[in-house]
């Protein structure tokens, strides 16, 4: 019988992009202008491709239920895969404000007067208020399993992200093109960054967190007929693609809004009326609002969903009380819902309680960068740990280069995460973010309550934890296997 077709290299980019693409951090990056350019490069090259070939071998080698609870697990035991897991889906939940800020001020560039519009997208309160009406919203939807939520992902990815961005890149580069004048120096020495300048540093360090993510689409890589050849192609191509998307969007944003006038949660929504005005089309810019603000609903009800069906299957195969293993009659992970809930209704009073929205912005983007960069580091180093551990371990896809190509391509992600992540607690010059002592400390706090929480739940454990059905399909880990034959 023949085989059949199985994902090509465009399709399996495009997979990729779609898992990591996202317009709305693009003004935090407009304030280096050019130099933003080089510092897109530099993450795809010591981060997104290795978190793609390290995933890639991973998802290939182990392919069993749990993802990096099982790769972290098979290197380090239980415990530190537990903590991976948990990081990954903690991270989304942190990350949920965030791009619910992008709604809510969308959502207030509805209205036909702009000045009216950003003074609206400022007041905390009307933050919050969107933040949890939309979230609670995306919550309900995920309720009904993937029948009435799956429509709403698919259409928001096209008309929240793929046509905006598409707009956004032509007519910036149109804007420029036809000579007017633009508020960032596009000359060729003006690539390289200032490095001198330790704040540049410091605010670079969040645009990794533009290229995470990755590790989840890997998995596709199983469904490439030919992956040693095909994914590495899928990989490059998506990685151009996203640097592309970044680049230019972020430079149409610095070519209309001066980098000292750049504010996190406005500037693309802004930079968007200018170019409708530019082309003589303003009330185009209501329309895109509406758009981006359908786009950030159908990204929360994938991502409200997605993280937490990973940690639901860790769970009941014993690591999460009963209590958070309640399905309702459609099997969507109710009980981990309910406490993500909770979780993000805690955050997003930030937004009133802190001096801006736009440094509660800044400090919960930053506390998602920490804690998903722990996770990425234990990654890492699980890949290089089993491939010296576990050579003879079928991997239909392996890092190019035998085990100095895996310590190259491992080690340069392992050391760009431990930079990025040290560099991730120091507040950025070019960002107000109040006292920078309260800033550092709250995110110190914030992570260590993170961290902490999934080794109490682990130290706390009970046989009666487990489901048995789920149990039985939860395959041992290898060196549990290893201890059975001895």
């Amino acid at each position: 019988m023949a085989r059949a077709a199985g994902l090509g290299v465009f399709s399996l980019a495009m997979i990729n992009v779609a898992a990591i693409v996202s317009l709305r951090g693009l003004p935090a990056e407009s304030v280096y202008g050019l130099s933003s350019a080089f510092y897109y490069l530099f993450a795809a090259l010591f981060f997104l491709i290795p978190v793609s070939l390290v995933a890639a071998e991973l998802t290939t080698g182990w392919p069993q239920k749990g993802g990096v609870f099982r790769w972290v697990g098979e290197a380090f035991g239980t415990r530190a895969g537990f903590l991976a897991i948990w990081l990954q889906w903690i991270q989304t939940t942190i990350w949920f404000p965030t791009v619910l800020t992008f709604a809510a001020v969308s959502i207030a560039f509805i209205g036909p007067n702009q000045a009216w519009d950003t003074a609206l997208s400022s007041n905390s309160t009307y933050v919050l208020c969107i933040v949890l009406a939309v979230y609670w919203l995306a919550t309900f939807l995920n309720l009904g399993g993937m029948r009435s939520s799956g429509a709403i992902t698919k259409w928001g990815a096209l008309l929240g992200t793929v046509i905006p961005a598409a707009l956004l890149i032509v007519l910036g580069m149109a804007y420029w093109a036809f000579g007017n004048p633009i508020d960032i120096s596009m000359h060729a020495g003006d690539f390289l960054p200032d490095f001198s300048n330790f704040n540049n540093i410091v605010l670079a360090a969040s645009i990794f967190l533009f290229y995470a993510g990755m590790e989840m689409s890997a998995v596709h890589v199983k469904d490439v007929q030919n992956p040693g050849r095909d994914y590495p192609a899928a990989i490059a191509l998506a990685a151009i693609i996203t640097v592309c998307i970044f680049v230019f969007g972020t430079l149409a944003i610095g070519f209309v809004i001066p980098g000292s006038q750049i504010n996190l949660v406005q500037s693309l929504l802004v930079a968007y009326d200018k170019l409708f005005l530019w082309i003589g089309m303003p009330w185009l810019g209501n329309v895109l609002a509406v758009f981006l603000a359908f786009g950030v609903l159908a990204q929360v009800v994938a991502w409200v969903g997605g993280p937490s069906k990973g940690l639901l299957q860790v769970g009941m195969a014993g690591y999460l009380p009963r209590s958070l293993q309640t399905r309702n009659r459609n099997g969507v992970q109710v009980g981990i819902l309910i406490l993500q809930g909770i979780i993000v209704t805690l955050l997003a009073t930030l937004f009133v309680i802190l001096p801006s929205v736009q440094t509660a912005y800044q400090i919960i983007s930053q506390l998602t960068i920490i804690l998903y960069l722990i996770m990425y580091i234990l990654m890492f180093s699980a890949a290089i740990y089993l491939r010296h551990k576990e050579p003879g371990v079928k991997r239909t896809f392996r890092v190019p280069g035998g085990n100095f190509g895996m310590w190259v391509v491992a080690g340069v992600g392992l050391l760009s995460s431990l930079t990025a992540f040290f560099f991730s607690f120091i507040p950025p010059g070019q960002i107000p973010v109040g006292s920078p002592a309260v800033y550092i400390g709250i995110l110190i706090v914030g992570a260590l309550i993170f961290v902490a929480i999934p080794m109490v739940i682990y130290s706390m454990r009970k046989p009666d934890w487990a489901d048995p059905r789920a149990k039985a399909e939860f395959e041992p880990f290898g060196w549990e296997n290893k201890k059975l034959q001895r």
